[in-house]
């Protein structure tokens, strides 16, 4: 171990040595005052924080036609295996779509389900250019369907005043399309009640 000697002696020179500014009675009266520590501040780096980038308004993604589906892509047998993708997430969904299953339960089910894929018809509406018209769903938006007929034509179809009927597996469930008025995203999150009206 260093003598006490030698260690005062190192402190007053080091102090001298770091203090050029201070008289030998200035450090002394440091010395006999308080305990000086000896230590190596660190500074403090900030955090540079980082930016996201925004993402497309919805002005920008219209005027580039992100959502719009070319002539050559509207045909109805491209979409065939959408469909059967669709069918099988819904069998999922339902724990298999058994016989003795309650058909509430697939109702419920199915207006929280994302219906991409789904076969859907129109079976009552105040326009009545609509009755009838059935195809496989291509995109669903807050307020409309874009469904692809067998005829492969594109149809969009508004949510408003319009009455869906969805087949899968011998179970048939209706759909009002007024009470599902949200994006799919926001569906699935959405209380539904039991029974739903529409005035025609």
């Amino acid at each position: 171990p260093q003598r006490p000697e030698k260690a005062d002696a190192f402190v007053k020179a080091f102090l001298k040595r770091s203090l050029t500014q201070k008289s030998k009675e200035a450090i002394e009266a440091i010395l006999t005052r308080k305990a000086v520590a000896l230590r190596h501040l660190h500074k403090r780096r900030r955090r540079e924080r980082k930016t996201r980038g925004k993402g497309l308004s919805a002005k920008q993604r219209r005027e580039m036609q992100l959502f719009e589906i070319k002539p050559e892509h509207q045909r109805y047998e491209m979409f065939l295996p959408l469909h059967e993708l669709w069918k099988q997430y819904i069998r999922d969904l339902c724990n298999g779509l058994k016989p003795e299953a309650q058909p509430q339960m697939i109702q419920t089910k199915l207006l929280k389900a994302d219906l991409h894929g789904a076969l859907v018809t129109v079976t009552k509406s105040k326009c009545p250019s609509y009755v009838g018209l059935t195809g496989i769903v291509v995109q669903e938006m807050k307020h409309v369907f874009k469904i692809v007929t067998s005829e492969d034509r594109l149809k969009v179809v508004p949510k408003l005043n319009n009455v869906f009927s969805v087949e899968i597996d011998d179970f048939v469930s209706y759909i009002f399309g007024s009470k599902i008025q949200f994006r799919a995203s926001e569906r699935s999150a959405k209380k539904f009640k039991a029974k739903g009206t529409i005035d025609l």
